[in-house]
């Protein structure tokens, strides 16, 4: 039984190669950035450890002795699809990389590598590791108290929300959910229903404002052939339809005064009658309705009814912005990034899941984003990434001009100038990168096309960094 990772502020790291040299240079070089490190001289010690212990990530090399490490990177992936895994070898060839990428590697690097972009590129990877360890304890931990596999979120306040939707699921009282455009308001909906005695009756959504006042009561309550002109044949409604079940009405704030009498009597007398029919339905339907306006507001214009308002607010859920919960972005991103991988067949390793994440600077242009159209907006963002992405690591090249737009990085410093305690990893990497790419520059003159160069990015890519990192851009002095 593997034990359990020791507490590392930056993770645990095992190297595997039969090179001394190679390896005492790894193990400094990761010390250094407060990783904890273990070594193994050959394959078979490697795999020894690998099956005692756990880590957040493994160094391999390609040609041992005993071994070769695609052997090896086989074993691993047949005991572990998750660890990242890196192949590191001096024989570098495109023949190669597709081989061990395809067998389950989550990167490769040729010797002589380039520390710095090692170090960035190990940092995502047990970033993105952790980031899905997390999303994944969420999803189970939640699945054991409830059943909501679309619902993603460990702010204090979803989880109020969720805990909410555990409570009054069962009963058989009417729910007005409220909040702003995108923040969940059906899927909600739909876990109530799903976590109630009706789970396995109808659900029926109504978009109320995308219907005329004549076809929404059509449309909910039925009509008998021959009602109207049009009316060739009898239709059933959807309170109906959805007897024993439940109806969620979305922008219920668009409905007609008219209709909202009627609803107001389904509500109270359980009954109605289709267009056209002298005949009464009883029905037993739970309502659950959502609106982004206040309608206590409306009442008080006139434009709401003020007893179906009553009626329907025994139960009020008011779901918080993506701006008032962004310690939920992460985990989302993940959770959609995943969703989008798997429908477009993109970037799927063996296991089927995506090995691939956003830059740090790319994530924390999430992180900044006020996010007006709330999660539906945020997961339209990661779609189009998803789309767009063409590497192994999302950058802010495929991120939407409106975000790169918005403003630098934040990297919070105490009164040394240091980062605090509690930094995040992405100011760890940004502070890391600014202070990188501040070195390339003084070391060419604040030339950016030299320090592109110097460290192998394309020009436009330092140029976003410079913007994003909020570095200063100095003039280019006579060396002379």
């Amino acid at each position: 039984m593997p034990e359990a990772i020791a507490e590392s502020a930056k993770g645990r790291i095992l190297v595997v190669d039969d090179e001394a040299d190679i390896r005492e240079s790894l193990q400094t070089l990761l010390e250094l950035e407060a990783y904890q490190v273990e070594t193994a001289q050959n394959a078979t010690e490697g795999l020894t450890k690998i099956e005692s212990n756990n880590y957040d990530l493994v160094l391999l090399d390609l040609m041992m002795p005993d071994r070769s490490g695609m052997e090896v990177l086989e074993e691993i992936r047949q005991r572990d699809r998750e660890t990242p895994v890196v192949m590191i070898t001096a024989y570098g060839s495109v023949e190669v990389a597709v081989k061990a990428l395809k067998t389950g590697a989550t990167d490769y690097f040729s010797k002589p590598w380039d520390n710095e972009k090692l170090l960035i590129e190990i940092e995502r990877m047990i970033g993105q590791r952790r980031l899905e360890e997390e999303n994944a304890q969420l999803k189970r931990a939640l699945k054991q108290r409830y059943s909501f596999p679309n619902i993603v979120g460990k702010s204090e306040r979803m989880l109020r929300i969720l805990d909410l939707v555990a409570q009054v699921s069962s009963s058989k009282s009417t729910i007005l959910i409220t909040g702003e455009t995108g923040t969940g308001k059906e899927l909600i909906a739909k876990a109530v229903h799903a976590n109630s005695p009706r789970a396995e009756q109808m659900f029926v959504a109504v978009n109320s404002g995308s219907l005329p006042p004549d076809l929404l009561e059509s449309t909910l309550f039925g009509h008998m052939k021959g009602a109207f002109t049009s009316a060739t044949a009898s239709h059933k409604g959807y309170f109906e339809v959805a007897n024993r079940g439940t109806i969620f009405f979305d922008e219920i704030s668009t409905i007609s005064l008219e209709t909202q009498a009627k609803l107001l009597r389904v509500i109270q007398e359980k009954e109605f009658m289709p267009l056209g029919s002298n005949d009464v339905i009883r029905v037993d339907v739970r309502i659950i309705v959502a609106c982004n306006t206040d309608l206590k507001k409306m009442v008080d214009e006139g434009r709401f009814r003020e007893d179906l308002y009553y009626r329907l607010n025994v139960i009020n859920l008011l779901l918080p912005p993506l701006r008032e919960r962004k310690e939920d972005i992460p985990l989302l991103v993940d959770h959609f990034f995943q969703k989008y991988c798997r429908e477009n067949e993109k970037f799927l390793d063996a296991s089927g899941r995506a090995p691939v994440a956003f830059e740090p600077d790319a994530m924390q242009i999430l992180m900044d984003h006020n996010w007006p159209g709330n999660v539906r907006e945020l997961e339209n963002v990661v779609e189009r990434a998803v789309v767009l992405a063409t590497g192994p690591v999302v950058t802010t090249e495929v991120l939407p001009d409106h975000l790169l737009h918005a403003g630098g990085l934040r990297i919070r410093r105490d009164e040394t100038g240091s980062l605090p305690p509690d930094a995040s990893l992405f100011e760890m990497v940004a502070d890391y990168e600014r202070r990188k790419i501040i070195e390339h520059l003084e070391a060419t003159n604040w030339s950016q096309t030299e320090a592109a160069e110097t460290l192998h990015i394309p020009l436009s890519t330092l140029n976003q960094k410079i913007k994003r990192l909020e570095i200063a851009i100095r003039k280019k002095s006579d060396k002379n």
